[in-house]
């Protein structure tokens, strides 16, 4: 539900904040940090994030397929997202690299879903020694 709504807000979802995110880089970049952590990096790292909750979600309640078929509904999802943005919102700008990278936090996702799965099995069942 969170996803939907922060792909589907009318506007720019970082538009009341811009400001100061601006200011807050601007400060950084004073205090030493390279200048390649910008709105950019922020922007891309904010959708690779919002998608591995997606990743994870797919992979366990999609056990029985495969990653890169769970990759694969991810980008299509990704996809949707952005081509509704695209066709019905004309506040918002839709692009590849939000493609790529809400992929990408798909990935991380599955990532994070077969790293559980593994530690789950390694664990003793319940009364086991």
């Amino acid at each position: 539900m969170i996803l939907a709504n922060i792909a589907f807000w009318p506007s720019p979802v970082d538009k009341p904040v811009a400001s100061d995110l601006a200011a807050l880089l601007d400060f950084l970049h004073r205090h030493g940090i390279p200048e390649w952590l910008n709105y950019g990096f922020v922007e891309a790292s904010a959708n690779v994030l919002l998608f591995a909750p997606a990743g994870l979600l797919l992979a366990l309640t999609l056990p029985r397929k495969r990653w890169w078929q769970l990759l694969a509904l991810g980008a299509a999802m990704s996809g949707t997202v952005e081509l509704g943005q695209l066709l019905f919102l004309p506040h918002r700008f839709s692009s590849w690299q939000d493609i790529l990278m809400n992929t990408l936090g798909v990935g991380i996702g599955l990532l994070f879903a077969t790293l559980l799965k593994r530690v789950q099995l390694r664990r003793p069942a319940l009364g086991e020694p």
